[in-house]
């Protein structure tokens, strides 16, 4: 089941990455819903979130935490949401993105082209408040 986001894990895609540790591996999506819009991906090959393993699941959470919490201070926003849509890439993944209204999340909306330089700055902004 080898996805873009496999790829990603295994280096053959570069990614601007924001953390990562044995289990999970997070990074700017290159086109977000808005600025600082963060995936965390499980480095297990896995199409659903609901059929990873209970203690992998909870551990996602606990990862993502902090990650939230310096996108939360990076971003002008009211606060992060969390969605797991899960047909974009058939490899489970959760969506962080810093949000003012429920639109902000609309995951139909047209998405936003950022340049290199952008995403490096939101990438750089995000990683000193880790």
């Amino acid at each position: 089941m080898a996805s873009i986001f496999s790829k990603i894990i295994a280096g053959e895609i570069p990614c601007y990455k924001i953390a990562e540790n044995e289990h999970f591996l997070a990074f700017l999506d290159v086109y977000p819903l808005v600025k600082g819009h963060v995936l965390i991906i499980p480095k297990i090959e896995v199409d659903k979130i609901f059929d990873v393993d209970d203690t992998y699941l909870s551990e996602w959470l606990v990862f993502a935490k902090p990650i939230a919490k310096a996108i939360e201070k990076a971003i002008d926003c009211k606060r992060v949401g969390i969605s797991v849509i899960g047909l974009e890439v058939p490899h489970a993944h959760m969506h962080l993105v810093p949000i003012n209204n429920a639109n902000d999340i609309n995951f139909t909306k047209e998405k936003l082209t950022l340049s290199k330089e952008e995403l490096i700055e939101i990438q750089e902004s995000i990683l000193s408040l880790l």
